[in-house]
């Protein structure tokens, strides 16, 4: 089946809350215990799209997996640090999907300037630790016992992964609106669209 990486729209709110949301239903995964409406999920989309790419992995006319960077923390010292967020359709896991979303992700955000990329995990979770290691992030501390949800206290794991060296002058970061205007960035898009069809996933 065909797959490819795109840019979201607000109108992927259904599909993208439909594999968000059993993570909030049934699993400590995420600390957020109700999931979003479509209309907040729409909302979400499109302010993150003013600063930074929400990707998704469409295959067929199926949305099966998404990902996005935001900031790590207001303050302008920050502004060459992302936080990232991934969730892929239960039905397509181990497919190559995530893979493909980060290498994406990846490329985008090194062309906005972005120097490292974080992501934060919560405790237990085997499968979503070993993809992050798989993915070349670094495990930098575990906050013990930090958050209370589904009747239990549950560590919570922080990762970076570098994207780019940091110069003692660095530019300012490239809004995402910005980037989508460089004549390649459908070679950004489809810098992890060969994960999508590697045999050996199969």
């Amino acid at each position: 089946m065909d797959a490819r990486i795109r840019v979201a729209t607000p109108s992927d709110a259904a599909a993208v809350r439909d594999i968000y949301a059993p993570f909030c239903e049934s699993s400590a995964v995420t600390f957020e215990e109700t999931p979003p409406t479509e209309a907040e999920m729409a909302e979400r989309i499109a302010s993150t799209l003013e600063r930074y790419p929400w990707l998704v992995c469409e295959r067929g006319n199926d949305v099966v997996g998404y990902t996005y960077a935001g900031p790590l923390r207001k303050r302008r010292a920050y502004e060459w640090v992302v936080e990232l967020s991934i969730y892929v359709a239960e039905s397509t896991r181990r497919t190559g999907v995530g893979e493909a979303l980060y290498e994406s992700l990846f490329a985008v955000l090194e062309r906005q300037g972005v120097r490292d990329a974080y992501a934060v995990t919560t405790l237990p979770n085997p499968a979503t630790v070993g993809f992050h290691e798989r993915q070349g992030f670094e495990r930098l501390v575990d906050f013990p016992a930090i958050g209370y949800v589904e009747d239990d206290w549950h560590d919570v794991a922080w990762w970076r992964r570098s994207l780019a060296d940091k110069p003692t002058d660095p530019d300012r970061l490239r809004s995402f609106p910005s980037v989508r205007e460089d004549e390649d960035f459908a070679e950004l898009l489809r810098a992890g669209e060969s994960r999508l069809t590697d045999p050996s996933r199969d």
